[in-house]
């Protein structure tokens, strides 16, 4: 027997598209794009010329200053990532831009999650020592790495943060930091993932290079970045980001590439050993076939194999680290799903016990570490509640994974625990949606309760039913195989535009 819940099904309210629909824009597709909130004809246009402007990016010029000082003495660059897919994806789109922008020496890490953990930490550092870089630049992470870029200071290591996290109280001290979600940032979408940013800070960096003459004294080709693109698209869909106009832009551009045969080897490669074909390629594509499968790299083993794949340029070299991804993939499906059992078996005898907490933790020693957060997705979907799964780290530590639902900013109901019971996270972080974080064994029934009456104070009974949104019912004289195409191609769909 295993639990089940009820869902709500509520209809989208009908909105009038905004001023006058193009002409060839299906009434339909008209109607369902105005109940997603697009508000101006020109949220339709995919084009890059469409792309908000890099220099409202808080920290951007200190980015691009610091950069092109490096390309000019010739500094070695590290770029130290997440073991996510948008961390892969972010550590290939800087090692590929600075290789093509110029750069002497350039070069990545990703700390190992079993042994390291997330981040920027001074254990990190202490590693990244030993190939001696002048810089280190973070993707995707480092917005909460005050211990870290300290460390990296005490060594003479410059630190630039690229990220997209939300900030903490204390920012950490390095030569600049770009992230749309830092504090005083003016840049109007705070949805970009971690790709996105370390992209934007390239652009950025190639207009100013551009500027200064660099490509001429150098000899070197003004590279297209655009080429980038399949990348972004990889990774934004794979984070999970809100798809906003400006990330539907990025993920339309990189899907165009893909579908016209100009994509990396990679995700050429990782599309053949999840039987997509490129040329049909569309974002639930990259989200639910290509994105699990490098992120399994992450999850069961060490994210450099995924790494390697996007920035090998040998399609027989692509193709076997594709099939080894893969089959991570199939073990880490293979893990999940016994977890999953053990899970549900658990919801079931707290739903015998009594009702479900509001905010739910489950924890189970054996569990394992890289598959937690996907396993809390799981238990999400079907309990409709905020779900912590914890594991054991050893040496009395438990690592938790977070996902929640609209309601509850996630890493804000953390941060409020935290602020009640000073002591009892040692370290926490993430988005409104997901989140991570570790505390002592002995400090979890004390968390179990006080997360509880957080969530508590955000949800109403009433708001754990699951909710279905509907558009109505379709005509059946326009159910035909041409809407349908229409619907699949007209745009990417995705989170926060479904």
């Amino acid at each position: 027997m295993t639990y089940q819940s009820s869902h709500r099904i509520l209809r989208r309210e009908p909105r009038p598209f905004p001023g006058q629909p193009p002409a060839d824009l299906h009434p339909l597709l008209a109607r369902l794009l105005a109940s997603r909130g697009v508000s101006r004809v020109e949220e339709l246009e995919n084009g890059l010329n469409h792309l908000l402007p890099y220099q409202q990016l808080k920290g951007i010029e200190a980015a691009t200053v610091l950069l092109e000082q490096a390309l000019r003495e010739c500094w070695r660059l590290l770029i130290v990532g997440d073991f996510d897919a948008d961390g892969a994806t972010s550590t290939a789109v800087a090692v590929r831009a600075l290789r093509l922008l110029g750069a002497a020496e350039v070069d990545f890490l990703v700390p190992n999650r079993f042994e390291y953990g997330y981040g920027l930490t001074p254990e990190i550092v202490t590693v990244a020592a030993q190939s001696g870089p002048d810089l280190i630049i973070t993707v995707d992470n480092g917005i909460a790495s005050v211990d870290g870029v300290a460390a990296a200071h005490e060594r003479g290591i410059r630190v630039l943060v690229t990220d997209h996290h939300l900030a903490p109280a204390e920012l950490p001290a390095a030569e600049a930091i770009v992230n749309p979600n830092q504090p005083g940032d003016p840049f109007p979408s705070k949805h970009l993932a971690g790709v996105g940013v370390i992209f934007y800070t390239l652009l950025a960096l190639r207009a100013r290079l551009r500027e200064a003459g660099w490509f001429t004294e150098q000899g070197i080709a003004e590279p297209n970045l655009a080429e980038l693109l399949d990348l972004v698209a990889l990774g934004t869909v794979a984070d999970v980001v809100v798809l906003d106009h400006n990330n539907r832009i990025l993920v339309a551009q990189g899907i165009a590439r893909l579908r016209a045969g100009r994509g990396c080897a990679g995700i050429n490669a990782l599309c053949t050993v999840a039987k997509r074909d490129p040329a049909r390629l569309r974002a639930t594509d990259l989200g639910f076939a290509i994105g699990p499968r490098l992120n399994a790299a992450g999850r069961m083993d060490d994210m450099s194999l995924g790494i390697r794949c996007l920035l090998s340029e040998d399609p027989k070299e692509a193709m076997r680290l594709a099939i080894e991804l893969d089959s991570l993939n199939q073990e880490r499906r293979h893990v999940e799903g016994e977890m999953r059992e053990e899970a549900l078996a658990e919801l079931q005898r707290l739903h015998l016990d009594g009702a479900l907490p509001y905010g739910l933790c489950l924890y189970n020693p054996d569990w394992h570490q890289g598959v937690i957060g996907i396993l809390a997705s799981r238990v999400k979907e079907r309990v409709h509640r905020p779900v912590i799964v914890f594991t054991d780290m050893g040496e009395g530590v438990i690592k938790g994974s977070a996902r929640s639902v609209p309601g509850v900013h996630i890493r804000d109901a953390l941060d409020a625990v935290a602020s009640r019971h000073p002591g009892l996270l040692h370290k926490f972080g993430g988005h409104a949606m997901a989140a991570g974080m570790i505390l002592a064994l002995d400090g979890l029934e004390t968390f179990r309760q006080a997360f509880d009456a957080e969530v508590r104070r955000h949800l109403s009974e009433e708001d754990l039913q699951g909710i279905l949104l509907s558009d109505g019912e379709l005509d059946p004289h326009t159910a035909d195989m041409q809407l349908a195409d229409t619907l699949r191609h007209a745009l990417p769909w995705g989170q926060g535009f479904p």
